[in-house]
């Protein structure tokens, strides 16, 4: 699978977990954006897979959620390569995973 399609699947997995976390508190986009001193923009680029976080906005998000950003990568891992394959690993989306808080 070609490296910007994994990095869009992860996007939209964190973004997934992060609906998911916001709605479970019943939160609208803008309140998460005032709770978390973030734009609304942000909040919706960042939850359809647009736009990666930045850490100090994944804190932020957690805090204002009240979760750990642990949360956000539910169904996201890191697999390493084979010893002898060039790359150092690559991201694997869970396909039937399901965003928790």
């Amino acid at each position: 699978m070609p490296s910007d399609r994994r990095h869009s699947e992860v996007r939209s997995k964190f973004g997934e977990n992060l609906r998911l976390a916001r709605k479970d508190r019943d939160l609208s986009q803008e309140e998460l954006a005032f709770r978390s001193r973030l734009h609304r923009t942000e909040i919706s680029a960042l939850e359809r897979g647009l736009r990666e976080p930045r850490l100090s906005v994944l804190v932020k998000l957690a805090a204002a959620l009240d979760v750990s950003a642990e949360a956000f990568f539910e169904g996201i891992e890191w697999r390493r390569s084979k010893p002898r394959e060039a790359s150092p690993g690559r991201f694997h989306v869970s396909p039937n995973s399901q965003g928790q808080s």
